[in-house]
């Protein structure tokens, strides 16, 4: 009989992921989550041993116990696992070793690690190249690709590294791609030095940098990398002076072009495309073959992601959770003619709530839109005084014509965006935290009013 290893919060997109990494290596999975989320059905359907509720007796027996840092000292299972002196693992640790002997593709930045990542992963397999992946999110369009992890058959695996704990130091990746840089997760990091620092020092330990030079942190980690002997390969718009230039309908690098249709809307998933594509031909794939498949590409889970109709209203999901992120989609929800928007934002975190809520404030002001903000979801973050939806809304100057309100509950948020949208509308819900489940509820809603 294989070792068990016990995940605690399987049911969330980047340990379910790595639950299934670690049962394709030949361990024995069990795991436990408070929710029934979409992430922890799909563990369940595929036999894992996965439990609602928290319980301590079922780390008994484990040969590791695997934890996010989202999972605090009190929780009776991580408790239990430190009285019998089980090995505890961090989430990104059993990455690693899930992964051990991979020829590894690693992506980091503030924005846009999800859907490069499985941009990568798509690309690859377009050329042929079975990859295995571990993302954040479903990644859609891949056979067998459930709940974000997909072992893979070629050797080669694609990783969303994640910055927010400096997990992402752990990972010595063939190629490491550098999408941009801003202030968040300071609540671990203390200061936007260290934070930078971080990010150089992953660079360093990757064999090959690909770096967006359009962000002014990432050009100058990517000189500093090159400067320490690392191979570094340059990406970004036509006036960035980079290796492969990104425009409107082509990609251009070492004196070709290559077609460039992007699924996704916005010029920001140009450049994750263009990303993508010179990481998936240093893998090996073929340059032409990469580059056509962006224009099927699906997406993944939670980015862009439409949820259904009803009433002649679009629902729209979205992670957005950071200030140019929320910007980047509305821009894209322009772009893609949208009309009159609905967008229901959850804020996340009460110390990114309170770093940006001016930046929150210009981000929500835009044009023939209704904006409903919900309460702030604190996840694992104690409330801060004085730090709320509210202090986005004291930021927040809306065109004529354009409104916003504030919620008593993700619920009451719902009721709101829905009564707000007519036939035509776009509702997008957006934030990291439990904002999801209003989708669900706005259709259900706008159902009522339909029939």
């Amino acid at each position: 009989m294989s070792e068990r290893i016990h995940f605690i919060g399987v049911g969330g997109s980047g340990m379910s992921a790595v639950a299934r990494l670690i049962a394709a290596r030949g361990y024995t999975v069990s795991g436990t989550n408070l929710a029934e989320t979409a992430y922890f059905q799909a563990l369940a359907d595929a036999g894992m041993d996965v439990q609602l509720g928290h319980d301590a007796a079922l780390v008994d027996g484990a040969a590791a116990v695997v934890v996010s840092t989202a999972v605090r000292e009190t929780n009776v299972e991580l408790a239990r696992a430190r009285e019998l002196g089980i090995p505890v693992w961090h989430r990104s640790e059993a990455l690693v070793r899930a992964l051990e002997g991979q020829r590894l593709v690693a992506v980091a930045g503030s924005h846009g690690k999800t859907t490069t990542s499985a941009m990568v992963a798509h690309a690859l397999h377009a050329s042929g190249i079975d990859a295995g992946f571990a993302v954040g999110a479903r990644v859609f369009g891949i056979e067998g690709a459930v709940a974000g992890g997909y072992a893979g058959s070629a050797g080669i695996s694609v990783l969303e590294a994640d910055e927010s704990d400096g997990s992402f130091l752990r990972y010595h990746p063939e190629v490491a791609i550098l999408l941009n840089i801003e202030p968040d997760h300071l609540d671990f990091h203390g200061t936007v030095e260290n934070l930078h620092r971080a990010f150089a020092d992953f660079a360093a330990q990757s064999r090959t940098v690909i770096a967006c030079v359009d962000d002014a942190v990432v050009r100058r980690l990517a000189d500093e990398a090159r400067a320490a002997g690392v191979r570094v390969l340059t990406y970004g718009s036509p006036s960035s002076g980079a290796d492969a230039v990104v425009g409107p309908e082509t990609l251009a690098y070492e004196g070709r072009e290559v077609p460039l249709a992007v699924s996704a809307p916005g010029a920001h998933n140009r450049l994750n495309a263009t990303a993508a594509w010179l990481a998936a031909v240093e893998m090996g794939a073929d340059p032409e073959a990469a580059a056509a498949s962006f224009s099927t590409f699906a997406g993944t889970g939670r980015r862009y992601q439409l949820r259904g109709d009803a009433a002649g209203v679009r629902v729209i999901d979205d992670y957005a959770h950071h200030p140019t992120e929320v910007a980047a989609l509305l821009r894209a929800a322009r772009d893609g003619g949208a009309g009159h928007i609905v967008v229901l934002f959850q804020p996340a975190l009460f110390t990114r709530t309170q770093m940006h809520a001016e930046s929150f404030g210009r981000a929500l002001s835009v044009a023939d839109a209704d904006v409903v903000l919900a309460p702030v979801h604190g996840d694992r973050e104690d409330p801060i005084p004085g730090v709320s939806s509210a202090s986005i809304a004291a930021h927040a100057v809306m065109p004529e014509g354009s409104t916003l309100t504030l919620a008593d509950d993700l619920e009451h948020a719902a009721r709101l965006a829905a009564d707000a949208a007519r036939p035509g509308d776009t509702v997008y819900t957006v934030g990291s935290g439990t904002v999801t489940l209003a989708a669900d509820w706005i259709l259900a809603r706008l159902a009522e009013r339909d029939v």
